[in-house]
């Protein structure tokens, strides 16, 4: 009986532990879900003719991303969003441009028309996934990265910076071979 009680318990706490987020993500899977979510949405907005589709999507990507990534990981989701962003822009404009005449063009005016038209989705995704990490512990996280750059010491002098010492004169010629022991 005691070796069922002994394995029950492992259970029921990785049971309660788990019950606060049904599903925690790496960083990178942050990232995966933030790129499907706006890459899914950018061709539904250019298939369907709703520019609001694809900003909102993204920004909503960047919402599910921030509140299911594990609270290690969210210094490098906040930093994420104006690549991811990027990249699936250019992957619905490449997508939906080929077929279409000049792809090199196509693609060059469509990204660009894109970026310009859904910026400011960009920066609301980008404030959103800040203000939600903060919230979730971002700055622990950064404390954290401070302190192991500290304990590199990658900032502090080297004893050996300066091999010349000043407080020493300099030896003359005749004194050298003095002390080697040569003689005129």
């Amino acid at each position: 009986m005691g070796r069922q009680h002994g394995a029950a318990a492992p259970r029921s706490r990785a049971r309660s532990a788990g019950a606060g987020s049904p599903v925690t993500l790496t960083g990178r899977g942050g990232i995966v879900v933030m790129f499907a979510v706006g890459v899914l949405c950018g061709l539904l907005s250019r298939w369907f003719e709703v520019p609001l589709l694809a900003g909102a999507g993204f920004a909503i990507g960047c919402a599910l991303a921030a509140f299911a990534t594990r609270p290690a990981d969210l210094l490098t989701l906040v930093v994420s969003p104006p690549l991811v962003f990027f990249a699936a822009t250019v992957i619905v404009v490449f997508a939906t441009a080929l077929g279409d005449g000049s792809l090199l063009r196509g693609v060059t005016v469509g990204v660009l028309t894109a970026l310009a038209a859904t910026a400011p989705w960009l920066f609301f995704g980008t404030l959103l996934v800040l203000v939600i990490c903060l919230a979730r512990g971002l700055m622990t996280n950064v404390r954290e990265l401070r302190d192991k750059l500290a304990g590199m010491r990658l900032f502090e002098k080297e004893e050996n910076e300066n091999p010349v010492r000043w407080d020493e004169s300099p030896v003359t010629t005749g004194e050298r071979r003095l002390h080697h022991g040569e003689v005129d």
